[in-house]
């Protein structure tokens, strides 16, 4: 066992010395260690019930006979980040994260671990560490929060936000705006629709390093309790059986994992995310491959922002297991390859049933034939950038129209609030991308004020930056080159018409090469926003978002 490099021997007492300070016995010493890593906080809605989703799994680790032992991890909620200066943290937690976990796993001699996240960077950010580590290594998350309730409607973050801007505009009272801000967020978990919190675990899930149920059941439900014991057991099996991340995690699963973003209409983070999880693998994911993929997997689910359905309707409809059924009929998955229950994606997926086709629909009444995710490419973005298909208004799917170009999501909000976006404009924001913000903040304000103020069927947003899961609407985000690295949205100008093609995965501005090249010799760097702390290392080493944002040392 790898904890015996602090535990066997003479030459460790003085390791031993300082376990048995921690009140450990000499028989808790002969047990595996399995580090437990608690994302719990008070801040957080997604963490707030974590501690006693860790105290579950100690329970199934001491049942199973292992030693388990606690230790934390960070995490930052991104609605109360949303908007001002704490957004430019978010996206760089996910490194912080890999980067604390490897270092306390490895210190202190984890023979294994049982990862409990639940929040957007959390996910991400433990599955890097678990690739990087590569030691048996289980998930169990939090859990999604339950739908809120406005109107006698079922509603959820993103309608808070959009109320936002609906009252901005005069669509909706004082009471009203309260009664949302009241009841939409009704209970402690991650926000209850298929935002990035809630992708990202449900990808967990298809992954192979999570346990069924892991992104469905509520945070609320004892069943969760349940669940996390039975990952505290399950752990002391993969330790047993050697069953590590990386014979797990191959570039099957991530084909996997692709196919069912596309057929569940995930977060568009997840095509940052995914890439960043695969590189530590030693696997590079080409999103080239993403519109391969979506080219032949159909649509099968619109949860909110897309639709009027919710994380605990999709539980109740059988979960991520019987979306993959319905799409390994289309023969779509590879079944045959290990997880983390010990048995291979057909032996988990068979006999989980449909149970209610108007939240899963079948591959025969998909929403769309193609996948709910599009990466488009063009003069405007030549590396790539990503877009939500399933939330576009069809109207939207094939829009042109003059740009409105601002270099901060601030300075966009102001020309927002104060109605200086018309019908067709093409809002651009830019200087907001990893480098450039940095820390490429989420645009869920922005897009919020646009469909509060009733023009998501009229206007498109596109940005250097990213997108929340909550957005809907013609949002493009992670357009690379980004803008401070001198990507062609650094040379875009007022009035630029710009060409959107969905379908098509087509982004183009009317401009000639020989336009922009004279454009390109005028175009000078900007001075960094911040050159201070970590924001500032963290600019000096990420890549833009098409590689998934990663930190690259310069050699």
């Amino acid at each position: 066992m790898i904890s015996d490099a602090i535990k066997k021997g003479s030459q460790t007492a003085p390791q031993r010395s300082l376990l048995h300070a921690l009140g450990m016995t000499d028989e808790e010493l002969e047990k595996p260690m399995i580090g437990i890593v608690s994302s719990y906080n008070e801040i957080v809605p997604g963490h707030m019930n974590i501690d006693k989703i860790v105290n579950a799994v100690k329970t199934g680790v001491a049942l199973a006979g292992g030693n388990p032992i606690v230790f934390p991890a960070i995490a930052v909620c991104d609605g109360i980040a949303m908007g001002h200066k704490g957004m430019k943290y978010s996206l760089v937690t996910r490194d912080l994260i890999a980067d604390s976990t490897e270092a306390m796993a490895i210190a202190h001699a984890f023979d294994a671990l049982v990862m409990v996240p639940n929040c957007d960077k959390n996910v991400p950010g433990l599955l890097m560490a678990a690739a990087r580590l590569n030691i048996p290594t289980i998930f169990v998350s939090g859990g999604p929060m339950l739908a809120g309730r406005v109107g006698g409607c079922k509603t959820s973050l993103s309608s808070m936000f959009e109320a936002v801007g609906s009252y901005n505009s005069g669509k909706i009272t004082d009471e009203e705006l309260n009664e949302y801000e009241n009841k939409v967020c009704p209970s402690c978990g991650s926000c209850s629709g298929m935002y990035t919190a809630n992708s990202m675990n449900c990808l967990t899930e298809v992954l192979g390093m999570a346990l069924k149920g892991n992104g469905t059941i509520p945070a609320v439900y004892s069943e969760r309790l349940q669940l996390a014991k039975r990952a505290g057991m399950k752990i002391m099996e993969l330790l047993e059986k050697d069953i590590r991340p990386r014979d797990i995690m191959t570039e099957a699963a991530f084909r996997n994992a692709l196919t069912m973003d596309m057929a569940l209409g995930c977060s568009t983070n997840s095509m940052l995310h995914l890439p960043a999880i695969a590189h530590e693998c030693g696997i590079e994911l080409n999103l080239d491959i993403a519109n391969e993929i979506s080219s032949h997997t159909p649509n099968l689910c619109h949860l909110a922002p897309a639709g009027r359905t919710y994380m605990e309707d999709l539980n109740e409809a059988g979960g991520i297991y019987a979306v993959m059924n319905e799409i390994d009929k289309l023969g779509l998955l590879t079944t045959d390859i290990i997880t983390a229950t010990g048995k291979t994606v057909a032996e988990n997926i068979k006999g989980c049933v449909n149970k209610n086709p108007e939240v899963i629909r079948t591959p025969e009444t998909a929403y769309s034939k193609t996948g709910g995710i599009a990466v488009l490419r063009g003069n405007l973005a030549p590396d790539s950038c990503v877009v939500k298909r399933s939330a576009v208004a069809p109207e939207m799917l094939k829009h042109s129209g003059p740009a409105k170009v601002y270099d901060s999501e601030e300075e966009a909000m102001d020309a927002i609030n104060s109605g200086k976006i018309n019908d067709g404009d093409v809002v651009v924001i830019r200087y907001e991308g990893p480098k450039g913000g940095p820390g490429m903040r989420e645009m869920l304000n922005p897009t919020s004020a646009i469909m509060g103020r009733g023009q998501g069927s009229t206007v498109a947003l596109i940005t250097d930056g990213r997108f929340s899961g909550a957005t809907r609407g013609a949002s493009i985000g992670h357009v690379s080159p980004e803008a401070a690295v001198g990507g062609p949205i650094a040379l875009i100008k007022d009035g630029d018409i710009i060409d959107i093609d969905i379908n098509a995965n087509t982004i183009n501005v009317r401009l000639s090469d020989e336009e922009m090249e004279e454009r390109r010799k005028a175009w000078t760097p900007r001075e960094p926003k911040i050159n201070t702390g970590y924001l500032a290392r963290y600019a000096s080493l990420v890549t833009s978002g098409n590689r998934g944002a990663i930190l690259e040392v310069k050699k």
